[in-house]
């Protein structure tokens, strides 16, 4: 949570599947999404004049996870981190650096994966 205590709306998805291009066509057939590639294992997915909402990639042996992870704003990804593994949470992915900014993965209490991420 930031500060103002305002942020509980996802900002991020990403889906990490081993089959990168079967699953992006999956979406923009199902959904109708605009899927711009990256590159042979990742692809954007909004306009191409928009800011893009997630992305689609392809999971490999050293991937963190393989699956859905919906990405929440915070004001410090590893402040973040802390109180998750405090609350019985487990890291999944450390944070890196991206071009939108920080991001990392852990592991809730019931298994399910979920990102955050910050401006910074």
């Amino acid at each position: 949570m930031t500060s103002d205590g305002q942020h509980h709306a996802p900002s991020w998805f990403d889906i990490s599947t081993p089959d990168s291009r079967r699953t992006q066509r999956f979406y923009q057939e199902v959904f109708g999404w605009p899927v711009h590639a990256l590159d042979e294992t990742y692809a954007l997915v909004g306009a191409p004049d928009s800011l893009a909402t997630g992305g689609i990639g392809q999971s490999g042996a050293d991937s963190p996870y393989t699956g859905i992870v919906v990405y929440f704003p915070v004001d410090d990804v590893e402040r973040a981190l802390e109180r998750a593994e405090r609350l019985g949470a487990r890291r999944t992915m450390e944070p890196r650096t991206t071009p939108m900014g920080q991001i990392a993965v852990f592991t809730d209490l019931d298994g399910n994966h979920i990102g955050v991420t910050s401006h910074r």
